[in-house]
């Protein structure tokens, strides 16, 4: 008795199953290159440029410091043995501050640089998932696999999602004079 009852639980879940596999046999698929997408939208070129601009003095401040250290360092080296012994020390230490000053303020501007960059990032990728899931809907698709080893060219939607990305994208400033 126990096994005519076992097997018909048996049958009746297979018959159940059936039009589940079914179903997901006919799942629209679709595979995007998400790392593609992030590198290559215009919204990721747009917040690249942003972090260049608001780093750029900065930038421009550490490498004129360096610069200006160098040239310190070039004339202890060619004056120091002419120099006092007292100024010499004196401009040593001094050279010595300037490196240490510069080497905080190195660490500084890429600690603050990184900070930025990973929220620029996360709000990029943010996006980036908005818009592959409003294509999905629009589309039709059941199912977005990212960065699969290997997906044919028809259900490869990433150029459509970067397309839609281009439409969204912020006009560009225009340049000044």
């Amino acid at each position: 008795m126990r096994i005519k009852t076992f097997t018909l639980v048996l049958v009746t879940l297979a018959a159940g199953a059936l039009p589940v596999a079914q179903a997901q046999a006919q799942a629209k698929i679709g595979v995007v290159s998400f790392a593609r997408l992030v590198q290559e939208s215009p919204q990721a070129q747009a917040a690249s440029k942003a972090l260049e601009n608001e780093f750029a003095a900065r930038r421009r401040d550490l490498e004129n410091q360096q610069k200006d250290l160098k040239a310190r360092e070039d004339k202890l080296q060619k004056d120091g043995a002419v120099m006092a012994e007292a100024e010499r020390r004196n401009s040593e230490k001094t050279l010595r501050d300037g490196q240490r000053e510069l080497a905080r303020k190195q660490n500084e501007f890429l600690e603050d640089l990184n900070v930025r960059r990973n929220e620029a990032l996360g709000q990029l990728q943010r996006s980036v998932l908005q818009e592959v899931q409003a294509y999905a809907k629009t589309a039709g698709l059941d199912v977005v696999v990212a960065d699969a080893l290997y997906a044919s060219p028809a259900v490869d939607i990433t150029n459509q999602v970067l397309a839609a990305l281009s439409r969204k994208a912020p006009a560009p400033a225009p340049a000044k004079p």
